[in-house]
């Protein structure tokens, strides 16, 4: 039987060989590039130890690149750009995205940790740096036991059995965070500044637990924040006739009655029945529709003008589904019925009763701040723990962002922490730190906090080690928990090694002190001092250090099983066969049309 050179040279490179093509269908890239003009891109194919080796050597890179920047001395990282000046940063995940390796299998291991720092950002947006110092030490540790002879399959399952029982010890010796100390701790410590620190603990603890902080770019060259209190609707008023206060622009109602309808009100035979009521009881009026027009909108800014009825009118936020949402978020939160035809209640039949109330309403050009009266406060609560549901299962990170802000809208108002700074660089460096804590201090909430410094897995590592191998009875199993045992110690080694003190002296004296004084002791590597961390605000969120040791087991012990590895073998090809190729498709293209 024959076989076409193009099907052998397939057939050869699955098989991690090169195949020998006539040089007729040959370029000298080393493309196949067969008579019909289709382009094949050949398979490198390597096995066991050799693919392993090479995963290995990526994972390294990333590593080494990313663990100088742990800790209160860690140092900064450069990235180069393409467009504009380069960036400093001190950002695990961030440094991590950004390598890329010549070498194809190399780089299979850099996206292996990629995955890995990416899984704790979303997670629990910070421990990046540790989960990747981790993976490193397990992947390290690991490849010398699979060469000694050890399964790879038992020594992943444990791996993984080992990291969810470290897991669990985090959590029964975290503490829950008691007051604005606490949040100032964790997002001083995760920021790496004291000031920053300060500013989102006075964040959080305006807004509450169910508000919301976001960072924005300010125009100065310092750090300010804003809070904005109320329910915040991104609309202004329709026509500047409502504006009262001619100097500040804006319209402001106090204890006005709200309607909330999805119509769009252009008729004012529609709205005169509710009109006439409002007049005879002098109650100022905030109109929340789709869209008001037309003779609708004439009367209102008559009467509005002439002193007869104090009313604003302003346009639904959001659009499509989302809108509705919004309505009825505002619904609730003022005490309205939502005027919709499609529960049955039209704009002529609506009473005064239907009206939501609340405390004052500012209306700006392109913002209105309704601020309410505390009326509504239980069937507020109900309705962000639904929106809450919601955003747990929204599919998206939009929706779970439209979610969140939907909350923070309705529970405690928005602060916004505006970062100032003097170059572009700097700036872009403190918002990721900025990001970073705010990260921190949310999952400090949610799970409590541990010392930091890396003393609480050296702690577990010093004091659970023989008590969580004993609860496996296979050998190779237990081979990969003591695995993972030794490597908890790593983040505390390297903590200590970027403050130019040598590791394992540190790590030895910690555990000389926890067994002396009890769990919380540790270095501060600020300070360069030991004490008790807990005591000197020296924290890290307990959620950040369970993603690390999860995050890091499950790709570490993936890549300890792998026996075989595919990748593309590079191509390069001259301007002139580029070119030459993007012609012939264009034409291939042409005549296919």
């Amino acid at each position: 039987m024959r076989i076409a050179a193009p099907a052998l040279s397939l057939l050869l490179s699955s098989l991690g060989c090169y195949a020998f093509v006539p040089a007729a269908l040959q370029s000298n890239t080393g493309t196949i590039r067969p008579a019909n003009g289709a382009l094949f891109m050949a398979k490198r194919v390597s096995f066991k130890e050799d693919s392993r080796k090479k995963l290995v050597e990526g994972i390294n890179q990333v590593a080494n690149a990313v663990k100088v920047t742990l800790g209160p001395k860690g140092r900064n990282v450069v990235l180069e750009r393409n467009y504009g000046a380069p960036e400093i940063v001190n950002d695990g995940v961030t440094i991590a995205r950004e390598i890329s390796l010549a070498d194809p299998e190399m780089n299979v291991g850099v996206r292996l940790v990629q995955e890995v720092a990416s899984k704790s950002d979303s997670k629990a947006g910070d421990g990046t740096t540790t989960s990747t110092i981790m993976t490193q030490a397990i992947v390290n540790n690991g490849m010398k036991a699979v060469t000694s002879g050890v399964n790879p399959i038992a020594l992943n399952s444990g791996i993984k059995k080992a990291a969810s029982l470290v897991a669990a010890k985090v959590k029964e010796l975290a503490t829950s965070v008691t007051g604005i100390d606490d949040l100032q701790s964790v997002a001083t410590i995760a920021s790496g500044s004291v000031d920053m620190g300060r500013i989102i603990a006075q964040a959080f603890d305006k807004v509450g637990e169910n508000g919301s902080t976001v960072i924005e770019e300010s125009q100065t060259l310092f750090d300010e924040i804003e809070f904005t209190e109320g329910l915040t609707i991104d609309r202004g008023f329709i026509s500047p006739y409502f504006v009262k206060d001619q100097e500040r622009q804006v319209a402001e109602l106090i204890s006005p009655r709200i309607l909330v309808t999805d119509a769009k009100i252009d008729n004012v035979n529609e709205i005169v029945p509710l009109l006439e009521q409002l007049v005879k009881t002098k109650e100022p009026v905030l109109i929340i529709a789709e869209d008001v027009t037309g003779d609708a909108l004439s009367a209102l800014v008559v009467n509005k003008m002439r002193g007869v009825l104090d009313v604003v009118a302003i346009r639904a936020p959001g659009f499509g589904q989302r809108r509705k949402a919004y309505l009825q978020d505002i619904a609730i939160a003022t005490g309205a019925t939502y005027v919709a035809e499609e529960v049955g209640i039209t704009l002529d039949s609506v009473t005064t009763d239907m009206l939501g109330t609340a405390d004052r309403c500012v209306v700006a050009k392109e913002q209105t701040t309704i601020v309410t009266d505390g009326k509504q406060e239980e069937a507020v609560i109900a309705r962000i723990a639904q929106i809450k549901r919601e955003g747990e299962e929204a599919d998206t990170d939009f929706d779970r962002d439209k979610a969140q802000e939907r909350v923070a809208a309705l529970g405690g108002g928005i602060a916004r922490i505006k970062v100032g700074a003097a170059t572009e660089t700097e700036l872009k460096d403190k918002k990721l730190r900025y990001e970073d804590a705010l990260n921190s201090v949310q999952s400090a909430r949610e799970l409590g906090i541990v010392p930091g410094g890396g003393s609480c897995l050296a702690y577990i590592q010093d004091t659970f080690t023989e008590e969580i191998l004993a609860q496996f009875d296979d050998e190779d199993q237990k081979t990969g928990a003591a695995i993972l045992m030794k490597s908890l110690s790593e983040p505390c080694c390297q903590v200590a090694e970027n403050a130019g003190v040598e590791g394992a002296v540190v790590l030895n004296k910690i555990v000389e002190l926890t067994r002396k004084n009890g769990f919380g002791y540790g270095w501060d590597a600020s300070k360069n001092n030991y004490c008790n961390l807990m005591e000197a605000g020296v924290v890290d969120p307990a959620k950040v250090t369970i993603n690390a040791v999860e995050n890091s087991a499950s790709v570490a012990g993936l890549v300890l099983t792998t026996e075989c590895l595919v990748t593309e073998i590079p191509v390069t090809e001259t301007e002139d066969e580029r070119q030459r190729r993007f012609d012939a498709e264009g034409m291939g293209m042409g005549m296919g049309m």
